[in-house]
């Protein structure tokens, strides 16, 4: 996640509370989802950028998630999102999201 997103993610969550916050992820591997999903709730883990050592633990996912999927419009789903799903790894996604969750999420669905 880069410097001006970290920073985005910060000032909205100082905004509005860690708590009404979720971020939406659509890497296309899951070690940059990761990687990603780890900064937004542990805290940057290169410490170089505004969230390096503060720890948001806010809620993450990524756009093939089934709780992303089931929030949206069918049909915009496949016409935005439907076709990559045929080239990702979604089950090596979908587990490296739900491992970060599970270790450094504060709040719970």
């Amino acid at each position: 996640m880069d410097l001006e997103n970290q920073q985005r993610v910060k000032d909205l969550t100082e905004k509005h509370g860690a708590e009404n916050v979720v971020v939406l992820l659509g890497a296309a591997e899951a070690e940059a989802a990761g990687l990603a999903a780890e900064t937004v709730t542990a805290g940057d883990p290169t410490f170089a950028g505004p969230l390096a050592g503060i720890e948001l633990g806010l809620r993450v996912y990524h756009a093939v998630e089934n709780k992303f999927k089931g929030e949206v419009d069918e049909s915009v789903y496949e016409d935005q999102i439907g076709m990559m799903e045929m080239v990702l790894e979604v089950d090596e996604i979908i587990e490296e999201m739900k491992n970060i969750r599970e270790e450094f999420c504060k709040f719970n669905d």
